[in-house]
């Protein structure tokens, strides 16, 4: 069942076996669209092995707690959503806490409301679940901390990267939390 968001033209498919590639594929290039200056030698292995395969999602589709998503927009595929429904942090427990682990959107569809309309699709799925509290997290530099700031998040604390081969300047991460 695809669940089209409040702009009409965006949709969120939730990923199966048929369009698990097409998952994979804009997950992978739109994850290197923008963060490859993280990475010694600008190589994602580490991140893509973690969490961009088929030997990972497969099994994360037969997961309740995993939600994938294909985001649509004026019938192109336009970016990734994966969701923990129950994904407490610190003191916030997992039935009170929704993770919004990915939300990548491929650079060229950036700046068209997309990515607020993502949001606000969480938000509404956290409603729905009955939870009190969004979570995420966002690297220290550049612009997505600021967005998500925009859109009602505020910093909870520091953390970082803990994957292999992520250069030492660009560890530093914000958990951010929305309160529903």
């Amino acid at each position: 069942m695809n669940t089209t968001l409040p702009n009409p033209t965006l949709v969120l498919e939730p990923v199966t076996e048929s369009n698990l590639d097409t998952y994979l594929t804009v997950g992978v290039r739109s994850y290197c669209q923008h963060y490859l200056h993280l990475w010694e030698n600008n190589d994602p292995h580490p991140y893509i092995s973690h969490g961009l395969t088929k030997e990972v999602v497969e099994p994360e589709l037969k997961n309740p707690n995993a939600l994938h998503y294909v985001v649509q927009w004026e019938n192109n595929t336009v970016g990734i959503l994966k969701l923990v429904q129950h994904c407490g942090i610190d003191e916030l427990s997992d039935h009170d806490t929704l993770k919004a682990e990915k939300i990548y959107l491929l650079k060229e569809y950036a700046g068209k409301g997309i990515g607020k309309a993502m949001l606000q699709f969480v938000e509404a799925k956290a409603r729905e679940l009955n939870k009190k509290t969004i979570w995420l997290d966002a690297m220290q530099k550049g612009k997505p901390v600021h967005f998500y700031q925009r859109n009602g998040f505020t910093i909870k604390r520091e953390s970082e990267v803990t994957l292999p081969h992520v250069r030492p300047s660009e560890k530093a991460m914000w958990i951010l939390t929305k309160t529903l």
